[in-house]
């Protein structure tokens, strides 16, 4: 362990491995950020999602995590990368319990593979990418996201997400690095419709902007939705400005532990009917239900995130 003398910190800069053989079941760091759920991580070589179809690599990722209720009470500056069976890790304070958070290694892949439906399809989306996780995003990022994801490629919302930590977030040295956070909602809020169109937000700007002024305000907040049921959750986050059915599931699936959720996006509504035409029922509400039961209940997000990732990489 070295003390990190830039006074930015605050903390020492502390090192140090997840032993993944002690979590259940495979992982895989690439594939779980790399996979079109997270887009608050960054490659340190700058080749974050050159490309739809990647796994099993070794490249340091990075992040600056903020407060997570549970979790840990401060922002923490992070680079990760797995490598000979262990997760290696630098950060501001001990990660460990928040990349277990994050990454969910504390889900049981094995189990959740077990109780797939048995389909050829499923199978070959498991195999392609064995490992990859689901992620847990913190609320308010995730929800940004996932506004600024409509009618875009992965590329171009992670493209977002960076140059708005980079121009509206705090700065975070880690050793010889500075890592740019994520805006709080009191720092989104306060900048205009023109500040974001800016950074290439597009019509999506102004959700963005009164999105984080409802968040700011008090007015509502992305973390109430968790502990409803799963239709009412979905309900309550379409209150945000740029929210319909398909952001409100990614939210609930990518952050809030709603993992039966199924994000009807172009590539699962390709799959349905190709595949499962049968859960076509002419409507979101209905098609979502069909969808989950036919993809396992209780793990259909799990399913439904790796034929999304096999889908996308064989369209490339």
């Amino acid at each position: 362990m070295t003390a990190d003398p830039d006074p930015a910190v605050g903390s020492p800069l502390e090192s140090g491995a997840i032993d993944l053989s002690q979590i259940a079941g495979p992982f895989d760091l690439q594939a779980t950020v790399e996979s079109g759920q997270s887009y608050l991580w960054d490659r340190a070589d700058g080749r974050m999602y050159e490309s739809m179809d990647v796994h099993s690599g070794d490249a340091w990722y990075r992040t600056v995590v903020p407060p997570i209720d549970g979790v840990t009470d401060e922002h923490v500056a992070v680079r990760i990368r797995q490598r000979d069976g262990r997760l290696e890790w630098e950060a501001t304070a001990d990660p460990v319990p928040l990349l277990t958070h994050l990454l969910r290694l504390d889900d049981d892949l094995d189990a959740i593979y077990d109780a797939a439906p048995d389909d050829d399809l499923i199978e070959r989306a498991f195999d392609a990418y064995r490992g990859m996780r689901l992620v847990r995003d913190p609320p308010f990022p995730c929800l940004i996201s996932f506004i600024c994801s409509a009618q875009m490629r992965v590329a171009r919302i992670h493209g977002m997400q960076t140059a708005l930590a980079r121009e509206f977030g705090g700065e975070y040295r880690l050793g010889s690095e500075t890592l740019d956070a994520f805006p709080e909602p009191a720092q989104l809020a306060a900048r205009s419709e023109a500040e974001l169109r800016d950074l290439k937000l597009g019509y999506r700007a102004p959700y963005v902007q009164r999105t984080a002024e409802m968040v700011a305000d008090g007015e509502a907040h992305p973390a109430e939705a968790a502990g409803r049921s799963y239709e009412a959750a979905r309900e309550y986050l379409t209150q945000f400005v740029g929210v319909g059915e398909k952001v409100a599931d990614c939210v609930l699936l990518f952050s809030l532990d709603y993992l039966e959720a199924v994000p009807l996006d172009t590539w699962i509504r390709t799959a349905i009917a190709e595949h499962f035409p049968d859960c076509d029922r002419g409507n979101y509400a209905e098609t979502s239900r069909a969808i989950r039961a036919r993809l396992g209940g209780e793990y259909a997000g799990y399913v439904q995130t790796y034929l999304f990732y096999y889908l996308r990489a064989r369209a490339e």
